[in-house]
Order: C-alpha cells, then sequence, then structure tokens
C-alpha cells in the first residue's frame, strides 16, 4: 500500500507539474502577444491570404508526429482545463473549393470522409465538420502535402508518425456505421464546396482532451468542440496570411483507403506486399513493367521499363508486386528504355534519368519510394528524388 500511495503522489506531483508548465507557457504566450510579438489581435485582423509576405519571414514550423505525455485519462483533462484560451481574435478561414472533377474529386471527399468519421463521429456532426476543416487548413498551409489524401495520410506509412490517429493504429479495418458515412461524406462534400467550420478558425491541430501531446503547450488553443480541443501555431505561422498554399490539382489512391472506397480501388495492388503470393513476370508486365531484369544474385534488385501509358500513381504497386515480402528489395524504374542501365554499378548519367525508385531495408525498418518529379509532379514534395 505504502508502493502505492507513493506511486499515485508520483504520479500526482508529475501532473501538478505538467499543469504548471502548461499555464505558464500560456501567460508567457498571452504576455508576449499582448507586446505585439505573438499572434497579436493587429497581426491577425491586418494580414489576409493575399498580404504581401513579412520580411526576414523564418521557415514553416517542422510538423512533428504525434507523441503523448504518459498521464492518466483524468489527469489529462484537468490539465487540458488548466490551459487558457488564446484571447486574440479567432477569424475564419476563407472557403475552399475542390477544382477537380472525376476519380480525383472522388478520392478527395471520400479521404475527408474517412478523417471526418473516423476522428469524430461520436462528436457528432460539429465535430465532424471541425475535423474536415483542420484538414483543409493543413492543405493550404506550407507546411503540409497539398492535397486532401496527402494530409489525411501523411505519415501513414509509419505505425508512430501518423498525423490522424486512424490512418495507422488499425481503426479503418472497422466498417463504419453506415447512417454515420453517409453523415460524415455529407459534411466532407460541403466542406470542399465552401462551407467554412468557424469556430476552429485557422487551427492546424487538435486532440481530445483525456490526451496531453507534447506540443499542446507551443501552441495557441482557440476552441474546443465536444471533447476535442483546436490549437493553432503561435506567430505569424498561424495568421492568415500564411495560409495561401495551392492545391496540387491531384489526389493520389490509397491503399488502405480500397475497401471504402471505389475510386481508390486502384491501389489495392499496393497491399500485395502484404501477402506471400508470388507475382510472375508476365502479371508484372501487365501492371506496366514493358522489359524487367533481375540484377542481384539474390534477386532483391530490379532493373525496370516502365510503360509510359501506365500512370505514375500506379508504380508503387508494381514495386510492391515485384519485391513480395523480400527483407531487403531494390527497385529502380526508367521511362526511357535508351536510359535504363543493364546491369550494376550504375552510371550517374542513368541515375539522374531515373523515374521512380522503391528501397526497402526490413532490418532497419528503412522503406522509401520517390519520383523524378520533373517528370511527375507530385502532391508531396518529400517523394521526390533529390535533383543535380
Amino acid at each position: 500500500m505504502a508502493r502505492l500511495k507513493a506511486h499515485r503522489d508520483t504520479r500526482d506531483w508529475l501532473a501538478a507539474a505538467f499543469v504548471m508548465l502548461l499555464v505558464a507557457a500560456g501567460i508567457w504566450a498571452a504576455q508576449v502577444r499582448s507586446a505585439g510579438f505573438i499572434s497579436g489581435s493587429t497581426a491577425v485582423v491586418q494580414l489576409s491570404e493575399s498580404a504581401p509576405l513579412p520580411r526576414n519571414l523564418p521557415p514553416a514550423p517542422p510538423v512533428e508526429p504525434v507523441q503523448y505525455a504518459e498521464i492518466a485519462p483524468e489527469d489529462a483533462v484537468k490539465i487540458n482545463a488548466e490551459v487558457p484560451f488564446s484571447t486574440a481574435p479567432n477569424p475564419a478561414a476563407r472557403p475552399f473549393k475542390l477544382s477537380v472533377g472525376g476519380e480525383d474529386e472522388a478520392r478527395a471527399v471520400d479521404c475527408l470522409t474517412a478523417a471526418a468519421y473516423y476522428e469524430a463521429a461520436t462528436e457528432g456532426t460539429d465535430g465532424m465538420r471541425a475535423v474536415a476543416q483542420v484538414v483543409i487548413n493543413r492543405l493550404r498551409h506550407p507546411a503540409f502535402p497539398k492535397s486532401v489524401c496527402g494530409v489525411v495520410f501523411q505519415g501513414s506509412e509509419r505505425s508512430t508518425g501518423c498525423q490522424f490517429t486512424f490512418t495507422c493504429d488499425g481503426a479503418l479495418a472497422r466498417t463504419p456505421i453506415p447512417s454515420l458515412w453517409r453523415q460524415a461524406h455529407d459534411v466532407a462534400a460541403a466542406a470542399l464546396t465552401g462551407k467554412v467550420y468557424k469556430p476552429v478558425g485557422h487551427s492546424t491541430h487538435y486532440h481530445t482532451n483525456w490526451v496531453v501531446p507534447y506540443w499542446s503547450g507551443s501552441l495557441d488553443k482557440v476552441a474546443q468542440v465536444g471533447t476535442h480541443l483546436f490549437f493553432r501555431w503561435q506567430g505569424w505561422w498561424g495568421t492568415p496570411g500564411a495560409f495561401r498554399g495551392g492545391y496540387a490539382g491531384s489526389e493520389q489512391p490509397i491503399a488502405k483507403m480500397a475497401a471504402l472506397s471505389p475510386a481508390h480501388v486502384g491501389a489495392a495492388d499496393v497491399q500485395m506486399a502484404e501477402s506471400d503470393k508470388p507475382v510472375s513476370p508476365e502479371q508484372l508486365k501487365d501492371r506496366g513493367a514493358k522489359a524487367l531484369k533481375i540484377v542481384s544474385p539474390g534477386g532483391d534488385a530490379f532493373v525496370v521499363v516502365l510503360d509510359r501509358k501506365v500512370p505514375a500513381s500506379q508504380y508503387p504497386a508494381l514495386a510492391l508486386a515485384a519485391c513480395g515480402q523480400k527483407e531487403f528489395c531494390k527497385f529502380m524504374g526508367w521511362t526511357d528504355p535508351a536510359l535504363a542501365p543493364k546491369g550494376f554499378p550504375i552510371a550517374e548519367q542513368a541515375h539522374q534519368a531515373l523515374s521512380f525508385s522503391y528501397l526497402r531495408n526490413r532490418s532497419n525498418g528503412f522503406e522509401k519510394m520517390l519520383w523524378n518529379c520533373k517528370e511527375f509532379a507530385r502532391p508531396d514534395q518529400s517523394q521526390c528524388m533529390k535533383s543535380s
């Protein structure tokens, strides 16, 4: 019992210390705001999406993986309640209207539907609208990808890197409740045709009040919708003037969405790497490999001539099908057969002409796909090969 009491005392002390730290951070931010340095009312009111960029603009803040302090839910609720809301103006974001049609539009709507549903279906319509607004705010901010699906599934290829937890915690395996899915779909469609949820303003972050992310003390707390608390960055990057990023104009299919969205079924082949079913060279050619050569004794490196008629979004499916369950695999593709090498080592000129590459090393958890963005535009610049 004494040991248990000591543990509880330690936990209570840590929780109290965390409260004091967060409150102090909030008070400091409020004082600095009043001095005109951080998100002051004048800056928020005067800056707009079309205003000139300020001089000596600092780089956009880094987007950190979501990590939570180890605090009991009941303690987290108390800690979050102690953090004051920002007293600076909280102007609404401007309307966003999706400018694409066809499969790109369908993919965007379904990705946003999934975010609204899995993140906030239990929070009602307002809760789902608030989440959808954060996704759109992120799309417009230079710190995030420039497509709806890119924002929603950012980091989802890593178990600890996802920005929206439902994309990497197995939630997508749960079949949605039809009535709530339709409700989320209506919310998403409205948000992508100009409907704005004003209460969250230009928030780019949120969390439930029973957890405490490490970043929460460094952002401005601006709204609460249900159990979700909403935050914007401090300084210029949290003002309307920062939200001027352009839409990429396309949406890549997401394999994890294939069971929920017909528009994403084209990405289902990516999941073949999760099975042990072998894929024949003939099947690979059907998927877009005009010519394929295994160039290592262990059969774990490929030089491929890619079919130009196959969309670049299908190259990951081709690479994963070729690599199967190999622990190590290198897949290198060229759309110009004249520039494709005959084997290793690969000359520098051929490297510069590379169209797509995939490298996997499961011994250290590495996996990366890259496109030649001079040849194929990508909504996420982190997917681009370095140019010389």
